[in-house]
């Protein structure tokens, strides 16, 4: 074992003198140092009534986060539906208390970030809250502002979530879709505990070392899904693994594993 995690560690050092400042910060460190952020971006269902969809997947992939290593005090999660008597004003809020969220456990834990969303969307973004679009263009601007050059990973969990892909492609950063560009996801219905990207997500973490395999397993279920169930036109998740992030992100293990 000592020999092995040697070797590992002389494999990344080696893959670092080239591969940037994203892959420097991340070789003496694991999840536990990460800035998270999980948001629901919707509540309401394809046929326009409520689903709890989108807050399953907020309050499970959390959960989830957590024992994969990311810490809790870093990790702040967010539900954009109207809030209703009782609800905790901590999770359920409007965009700029997302942002704020975010930039807060960016400041404290600097050592990377993840994005995920679970939402509706569009080709021009994720729905974001009852009124607003969080278009690929301006995540990206987020990210480059809260977590310039640091290992990033986002997620978004939405119809046409490809659309996300290049504007946010930057070699510090890996991202995975539940769709290509031109091509809806599916789960969104009242009866539905995920979206089926979301479940897959979920599926897949335990038996997954890091978000390279993560990304590969939970597209596999998601095919296989679609496959089983007879869906067309099938959603084809996207991954886009930036350089220095083809570097960090197989040595960034799970806690689990």
């Amino acid at each position: 074992m000592g020999r092995l995690l040697l070797s590992i560690g002389m494999a990344m050092t080696l893959a670092c003198a080239w591969a940037g400042s994203a892959c420097a910060q991340a070789r003496n460190s694991d999840f536990s140092d990460w800035a998270v952020v999980v948001i629901a971006g919707d509540w309401r269902s394809h046929a326009g009534g409520d689903t709890e969809a989108f807050d399953n997947t907020r309050r499970d992939v959390s959960a989830a986060l957590v024992k994969a290593g990311f810490r809790s005090e870093n990790l702040v999660q967010f539900s954009l539906r109207p809030p209703k008597p009782g609800d905790d004003p901590a999770i359920v809020t409007d965009p700029q208390h997302v942002l704020d969220g975010f930039e807060r456990v960016a400041n404290k834990a600097p050592s990377g970030c993840l994005f995920y969303i679970s939402s509706h969307g569009s080709p021009e973004g994720a729905v974001f809250g009852p009124t607003a679009v969080l278009r690929p263009m301006a995540l990206g601007k987020i990210l480059d502002s809260l977590c310039p050059g640091k290992p990033t990973v986002a997620v978004i969990s939405a119809c046409y979530s490809g659309v996300f892909v290049d504007p946010l492609a930057a070699p510090n950063r890996l991202i995975m879709t539940a769709a290509r560009p031109d091509r809806s996801s599916f789960g969104c219905s009242d009866k539905d505990r995920y979206p089926y990207f979301d479940a897959c997500v979920l599926q897949s973490f335990p038996q997954s070392t890091d978000f390279v395999v993560l990304s590969r397993r939970a597209k596999a279920c998601v095919d296989k899904r679609e496959t089983d169930e007879h869906l067309q036109p099938a959603s084809e998740p996207q991954t886009y693994i930036g350089a220095e992030a083809k570097v960090w992100a197989p040595f960034m293990r799970f806690a689990s594993h």
